[in-house]
């Protein structure tokens, strides 16, 4: 059995040349919500070279809120930045003798593309037309993984370890109680159960099937890097192999 690891990088928080040892993909930060051109090249040159899959995390062009606004934008607009944030960080990646290979949207345009079609339209039509051997990665049983396969486009379907789910397989939001788990052991062993049994239980008890093909671990806090380590770990211990996502 094996299953990708997925961290968000470039974002500033200082780990991301560690955390590329332990995942076997990175979503770089593009410049609209966090990051910059040299962040991005940092990523990208120490991606290349541990061998971890590159690809693009693009957002609301919104760093004053980290990308977590949402937004009501039209579906013009959302695609042509999609296409803005892919062309830079391709461009980055080639220098570096690398190239995208997925591309996952970060906060809240990754949250809305999860449940509103003409967003996740517009952004699968801007990763179709920028190169169609792209994979998406998004949440699992969402409605931009299943934008993407009406496209052709190959699907990641995502899960967080270390979030509260709703009983409709939606993440629940970071303001609102039971958003963010904090106990490491019980995140621990909620990885494996996710990965071995492919459902999780929602904060309302009920249990919600899902198809765990890669699990994001995120880069930002502040035992980031030591609870990743401990992540690795427990896979390893349980005989899960760590590959990048690959289409079905």
């Amino acid at each position: 059995m094996e299953i990708d690891l997925n961290a968000d990088l470039g974002e500033g928080c200082g780990s991301d040349e560690a955390l590329l040892d332990l995942v076997s993909s990175a979503n770089i930060a593009c410049g609209w919500h966090a990051g910059g051109a040299t962040a991005m090249r940092d990523c990208v040159r120490w991606a290349v070279q541990k061998g971890v899959a590159i690809g693009a995390h693009p957002s609301f062009h919104d760093p004053e809120n980290f990308g977590r606004k949402e937004m009501d934008l039209p579906p013009e607009e959302i695609y042509a930045g999609v296409l803005y944030q892919l062309g830079a960080l391709a461009a980055i990646a080639k220098a570096e003798g690398g190239r995208i290979a997925h591309v996952k949207p970060h906060g809240a345009l990754y949250n809305q593309a999860a449940r509103t079609p003409h967003i996740a339209d517009a952004i699968v039509a801007a990763v179709r037309d920028f190169d169609s051997s792209l994979l998406v990665f998004g949440l699992a049983n969402s409605g931009l993984v299943d934008a993407a396969k009406r496209a052709g486009l190959g699907a990641i379907e995502e899960v967080f370890a270390d979030r509260g789910y709703r009983a409709d397989g939606s993440l629940v939001p970071r303001k609102e109680p039971g958003a963010l788990l904090d106990d490491e052991d019980a995140v621990l062993d909620r990885t494996l159960s996710m990965v071995r049994e492919q459902r999780v239980q929602a904060v309302s008890g009920e249990w919600v099937p899902l198809n765990a093909q890669t699990i994001c671990l995120h880069g930002d806090g502040e035992h980031a890097l030591a609870f990743a380590r401990r992540i690795r770990g427990a896979l390893a211990d349980a005989g899960i192999g760590v590959r990048a996502a690959r289409a079905a």
